[in-house]
């Protein structure tokens, strides 16, 4: 009796510990989304927020990375994970889509050592790049630091030449920051682990855009962007 208890025992923990790596892993992938959120609406929180609502109302898609790394190893470099969202043919914002992020070094301020960094795609041309494999930026399509305060609108004009504005948030300040050289691959695992199914394409996730079987959080991300959109006056 003894024995066929300890048995059961030992394979309910081996259920658990085998059941435990996904479910990890999918929360990773559930407040990586929910993290985006906070970033964007911390970005439309400042006091030029309607500069950057236009922004968006002007953007064809949006990649968000949270907690973006600064490494030091032999030579310095940054790291992180975020998703894109793009408008579909309606005009409406898709599901999220997981990106990696890696490159050099670039300009950050002294003694950071972590960012949240934003990115906003104005063609659909430089999004399908990143769809067909890895990206580096500034390479086929122009990158530039957005820019800041009320003349962020300016990044609306049709003259403005720059594919992609880049934005970065440490210690609670949004600058314009340059990553060019940096790459974007996109994060099959990510995918499919916060999807629940195997995904090969990455455009069958934005194809499909968004619906009521969505994840909550990636609903309530699509949502919030939206409601940007149309209340350009204030925050949802």
């Amino acid at each position: 009796m003894v024995r066929r208890f300890a048995a059961a025992l030992a394979a309910s923990c081996a259920l658990f510990v085998l059941g435990a790596g996904p479910l990890a892993a999918e929360w990773a992938q559930v407040h990586k989304v929910e993290d985006a959120l906070d970033v964007l609406t911390a970005m439309t929180a400042i006091p030029e927020h309607q500069a950057f609502q236009q922004l968006i109302r002007k953007t064809y898609a949006l990649a968000i990375f949270p907690d973006v790394q600064k490494v030091s190893i032999i030579i310095g470099g940054q790291r992180g994970k975020g998703v894109l969202i793009v408008r579909d043919g309606k005009g409406h914002w898709t599901r999220p889509l997981f990106l990696s992020l890696w490159g050099a070094s670039v300009g950050w301020q002294i003694g950071v050592q972590s960012a949240d960094i934003v990115l906003f795609f104005r063609t659909r041309r430089s999004v399908e790049s990143v769809l067909r494999g890895r990206y580096t930026l500034g390479i086929g399509a122009s990158v530039a630091a957005g820019s800041l305060g009320r003349s962020a609108a300016a990044a609306t004009d049709a003259d403005m030449k720059a594919e992609i504005y880049s934005y970065a948030r440490a210690r609670g300040i949004f600058v314009g920051l340059s990553l060019e050289g940096v790459s974007l691959d996109v994060d099959l695992d990510a995918n499919s682990t916060y999807y629940g199914r195997e995904i090969d394409k990455p455009a069958d996730v934005l194809l499909q855009g968004s619906s009521t079987s969505d994840p909550p959080s990636a609903r309530a991300l699509t949502e919030a962007v939206e409601s940007w959109e149309k209340n350009q006056g204030g925050t949802p």
